[in-house]
């Protein structure tokens, strides 16, 4: 009855996975991220509001990497997003970057201090993208593998004479 498919490995296919060490590399960049904008941000020179204003736009900014992210992601897979909501989605992005931007653009600060808070600020999202996109890479590979262990563990099943067909 299985004389025509092909003998069938014990072991599933193996799926790509990111090295540990690229692992490694993406949460230390996001962590030291995080550790500069927290830095900056904690010693933030000016009034309250202000700072409450940035941890604020730096918050919403890391959010909203992370909904465009998996957006765009899913988008790839399916069509199924609707306009007004990739809309939503690109439009939190913008918002949260450009007010995050004009605040820091228009905080009464030292130029010096507006540079560090900038280049921590762009890194923390440069970062959380690539954080997003690991995390994501992983979460496939799983549901990848799997799929892969199942369909052998199938196929073992259907070569036994296992499967409620074969009884």
């Amino acid at each position: 009855m299985f004389s025509r498919q092909a003998p069938v490995s014990s072991h599933p296919a193996a799926v790509g996975r990111d090295s540990r060490g690229w692992q490694l590399q993406v949460w230390v960049s996001f962590a030291l991220a995080v550790s500069l904008c927290g830095t900056g941000l904690a010693w933030l020179p000016g009034q309250d509001l202000d700072r409450a204003f940035m941890v604020m736009g730096y918050v919403f900014c890391l959010t909203a990497v992370f909904v465009l992210s998996k957006s765009v992601r899913d988008q790839q897979n399916t069509a199924a997003e609707s306009p007004l909501w990739r809309l939503v989605v690109w439009g939190g992005f913008a918002v949260a970057m450009g007010l995050t931007g004009w605040g820091l653009l228009r905080m009464n600060i030292s130029e010096t201090y507006k540079a560090y808070l900038g280049v921590s600020w762009l890194y923390l999202v440069s970062s959380a993208f690539t954080l997003a996109k690991t995390l994501r890479d992983a979460h496939e590979a799983a549901l990848a593998q799997a799929r892969a262990e199942a369909r052998a563990q199938l196929r073992r099943d259907m070569q036994q004479g296992l499967t409620t067909d074969a009884q």
